[in-house]
């Protein structure tokens, strides 16, 4: 088994030189891919962040996704300011009515096109049907059968365009008593079992500290979009995939789901410790917080006799083992904790480095991004935007022959791409600017 990363000098000489020499374009003729999905056309109709994550990973990968937004106020999201982007002078003169771009909405909604369409009129579902016929994905994250209200269920827009892929996004999916409910990631957390487990044993539950159910679906509803491509490829047909957070989070569960279906055991909040593996979790030093993952019995042997310089507590029966360290797991940690009070943070870490035990510190969000494998990696990416100059983004995580996928297009201001697609349909200025003053557009 080879162990990644700066907690162990477990990888060969040989594995690092061949490493080096793959991500320095020495050993491959080519870098990156082409875009696996250019050509792809993807008809957006999410908004928050479970729906649009999945389409930002999508137009990563060369789809054209068309953001469809409400024409006055766009995603939600939109308004969860501050923090936001600050106002280029340079900003476009017509966009000088919208407020700033929000942080928020800037992180989900990168290398895609915003337009903005009232389909609830007449003249606005025409435009969307025109969409829909062009399209090979439709998303959207409405409400249990509220799309099919207005003409755009899936029975509707299969009538269109017999290969679309039709994504539903929902907080408990298309049946069931809850169909009809609005999925919020804070209500799922709960209500799916995660904040039963998330937080200290004696207190209260908490959430997790991003909207990781909201994430997860995204993720979820992003890879069966690729897999019902690849169906169309075979059968010519469309799909409705029905992808909901409430299911996703079910899934997420993992092995505390697998304790209770395979041996009836509830599940119970340990903070950061691992209701399984002792010690396996979050330790005080003398100036600040250290994790420490001794996940089988020769590594505890490491982590007694070479680091804590405890050898003592190898051949001690309470913690000889690893069930008898979950036993008596109040007793070890205190000493553990009594021990690593005595230096700092820096200087355990010092001393882990390169005996196979995983470690790590807690860092904040500004040593994250300092982090030398996150500098290294180039994990953040600047990009241009319209309205707000140069601004930094979380590169897309995946490298194909070493080589990120590019982010091409900012994210969109409100509207932005409107009037261009629009003219793509073969839609006339004069018809445009009718559905301008209509309201419309």
């Amino acid at each position: 088994m080879i162990i990644l990363g700066r907690h162990t000098s477990l990888l060969r000489s040989s594995t690092l030189a061949r490493v080096h020499r793959f991500y320095s374009g020495d050993a491959a003729p080519t870098r990156g891919i082409p875009p696996p999905l250019q050509g792809i056309k993807i008809l957006d109709l999410t908004r928050v962040l479970a729906g649009p994550t999945a389409t930002m990973l999508l137009a990563d990968l060369g789809a054209d996704v068309i953001k469809v937004e409400e024409v006055s106020r766009g995603d939600d999201t939109r308004s969860w300011h501050p923090p936001s982007a600050p106002i280029s002078p340079d900003a476009p003169p017509e966009t000088s009515n919208l407020p700033p771009e929000s942080a928020y909405f800037l992180a989900a909604n990168r290398n895609k096109r915003s337009m903005t369409i009232n389909f609830k009129k007449p003249e606005g579902l025409e435009i969307l049907h025109k969409l829909v016929r062009q399209s090979d994905v439709l998303v959207e994250n409405y409400v249990s059968g509220k799309l099919a209200t207005i003409g755009l269920g899936w029975e509707d827009c299969i009538k269109i365009n017999p290969r679309l892929i039709y994504a539903s996004i929902t907080g408990y999916g298309q049946t069931g008593p809850y169909r009809q409910a609005v999925g919020y990631d804070v209500i799922i957390e709960g209500e799916a079992g995660l904040m039963h487990i998330t937080g200290e044993p004696n207190g209260p539950p908490c959430k997790v500290g991003v909207a990781a159910t909201d994430i997860a679906t995204g993720l979820y509803a992003h890879g069966a979009i690729m897999a019902a491509l690849l169906s169309r490829q075979r059968t010519g047909k469309g799909v409705w995939i029905d992808c909901n957070l409430f299911e996703s989070q079910l899934a997420g569960l993992a092995n505390i789901a697998s304790n209770y279906l395979i041996a009836g055991q509830e599940a119970s909040r340990h903070g950061t410790a691992h209701p399984s593996i002792v010690p396996y979790q979050v330790f005080p030093c003398k100036d600040g917080y250290l994790m420490i993952g001794a996940g089988n019995d020769k590594q505890f042997k490491i982590l007694a006799e070479k680091i804590l310089n405890k050898p003592e507590l190898v051949s001690n029966a309470k913690f000889s083992s690893n069930n008898a360290r979950v036993a008596n797991r109040a007793e070890l940690i205190a000493i553990i904790t009594q021990v690593l009070m005595q230096h700092s943070r820096s200087y355990w870490m010092e001393n882990f480095v390169g005996l196979g035990v995983p470690f790590g510190p807690i860092n904040n969000i500004s040593q994250t991004f300092e982090h030398p494998q996150a500098v290294a990696r180039g994990m953040i990416v600047e990009v241009k935007h319209p309205r707000s100059g140069k601004i930094k983004l979380v590169a897309p995580p995946v490298t194909y022959n070493g080589v990120r996928m590019p982010v091409n297009r900012p994210p969109p201001w409100l509207s932005q791409h409107t009037v261009e697609i629009l003219k793509e349909l073969g839609y006339a200025e004069a018809h445009i600017s009718e559905l301008k003053k209509g309201g419309i557009i």
